[in-house]
């Protein structure tokens, strides 16, 4: 069916605050995602679906047109590639931010520092930006342990509340940026889909506003 739209949606907080997003415009789940084993789920529209994946495949779903739509995390975003989709709209859910952390004193703008992080593109970008050579070392987790062990000499990660880095005596030491999540559209889809599409993206900014 052509003008179906598949929307893809991560697991975890922003699936919430999404479908809060949804319900004004009478786009509803007819299952309960919780106790439902169905990997996609019809609702309240007859022509809207949403798909529930780990939000950093969220981009290759609607890349590859697996999904019309999609909401990630703009750090997900760029550590995809803003490839095959277009980005049209910050939704200002599930904020936080980028910041290069580490022990309190420790000079992040020093030549040759060695920065642990799990989004490489990110912290690449933020240092490149001011000329400054790093030694970036890629870390799938528990990046707080790595200046306590003295694997790097800072972090670049995701910060909410700061707690766990007071938990483990680091500090923030400058920011990065700011992350919301935003919904990103297939490039096809957006054309092919265009009358869909467009409304349900209307609908959403006046939201925001």
């Amino acid at each position: 069916m052509l003008d179906r739209v598949r929307i893809a949606l991560p697991k975890g907080r922003i699936f919430t605050q999404a479908l809060d997003m949804l319900r004004p415009m009478g786009i509803e789940l007819t299952e309960d995602p919780e106790v439902s084993r169905k990997l996609i789920w019809p609702t309240t529209d007859p022509s809207i679906e949403v798909v529930r994946v780990r939000s950093v495949d969220v981009p290759t779903f609607v890349e590859h047109g697996a999904a019309d739509l999609g909401i990630a995390g703009k750090d997900v975003i760029v550590e995809h590639g803003a490839e095959g989709f277009y980005e049209p709209l910050d939704l200002e859910i599930a904020k936080c931010r980028f910041s290069v952390c580490g022990y309190a004193g420790t000079d992040s703008t020093r030549r040759n520092l060695k920065v642990a992080t799990k989004f490489k593109k990110v912290a690449l970008d933020f240092f490149a930006a001011r000329r400054q050579p790093v030694e970036i070392i890629k870390l799938n987790g528990a990046l707080e342990l790595a200046p306590i062990v003295g694997l790097a000499d800072v972090i670049v990660d995701i910060v909410e509340t700061g707690s766990t880095l007071k938990a483990n005596g680091l500090v923030e030491l400058e920011p990065v940026g700011e992350i919301s999540s935003r919904i990103i559209v297939n490039r096809a889809s957006s054309k092919l889909k265009h009358q869909r599409i467009r409304p349900m993206l209307d609908a959403l900014k006046k939201q925001i506003r």
